[in-house]
């Protein structure tokens, strides 16, 4: 996953995949394309960051819909959505809408805790790229009519950036409820705890080095499933990690 300075309140986040692809390179041509930004809009929160290397364009469009298109061939890494800040370990999360990706690209739900800083995903639907690549699986979770690998995933050592969660659905689908507290119970007992407080929690689209488009809504509310765990026997690796390798990571 590649780092960059966030106009976001953590200051380091990462984009796609710390389960990233192979190294493509490095020496992008900027290109046309929405500006980074983020804020309140209609009454959600959003944020749109890209590199400059794609031709990529974001669109807030009414309440919590949003729409994202990048150019078949495109360099560079994007990503964009709306929701909420801070997060909540409670939201009922329902999204609607249509996912067109072409190479590497996620539909997730995207979010930060703090202390300790963790970067966490919960992957709906994917492209060409198994987002399950590289990281410690760490068992299943049942829920929301579907199978979901959990995991976790370090960056190298020197690398600025957070330790990340996955949740990633076998089903892949555009629409329905997501459940995040099932997710977070589930990591829970799976030896992956979450930090004290939330940061921001939003439906993103991301791309690198592909090509695609999203349109998609975001709303709060929907029925949920009771979630079943199965979590892995390596479960308290995590528990091992020195709470001063996250340390200085945010802002």
């Amino acid at each position: 996953m590649v780092v960059f300075n966030s106009l976001l309140s953590i200051a380091v986040v990462s984009v796609l995949g710390a389960l990233a692809v192979p190294h493509v390179g490095t020496n992008l041509t900027t290109r046309a394309g929405t500006p980074s930004s983020e804020g309140i809009h209609d009454g959600f929160f959003y944020s749109w960051w890209t590199d400059g290397g794609a031709t990529a364009t974001y669109t807030n469009e009414p309440k919590g819909q949003f729409s994202v298109t990048w150019e078949y061939g495109s360099e560079g890494n994007l990503l964009g959505g709306k929701g909420w800040t801070p997060g909540s370990h409670t939201r009922v999360m329902f999204y609607t809408g249509t996912y067109q990706p072409s190479g590497n690209s996620y539909l997730a739900v995207w979010g930060w805790t703090r202390d300790p800083v963790i970067e966490y995903y919960i992957i709906e639907n994917f492209g060409s790229y198994h987002p399950s690549s590289g990281m410690i699986k760490k068992g299943t979770v049942t829920t929301d009519g579907s199978v979901y690998d959990m995991g976790v995933y370090f960056r190298p050592s020197g690398e600025p950036s957070a330790t990340q969660f996955y949740s990633i659905r076998r089903n892949k689908r555009t629409t329905g409820t997501v459940d995040l507290g099932a997710h977070f119970r589930a990591w829970e007992a799976a030896g992956m705890r979450l930090g004290a407080s939330h940061d921001f929690q939003i439906l993103v689209c991301e791309g690198y080095f592909s090509s695609g488009s999203c349109n998609m809504t975001v709303s709060e509310g929907g029925s949920t499933d009771t979630a079943a765990t199965t979590p892995e026997a390596n479960r308290d690796s995590l528990d091992s990690i020195p709470a001063a390798n996250l340390e200085g990571l945010a802002r």
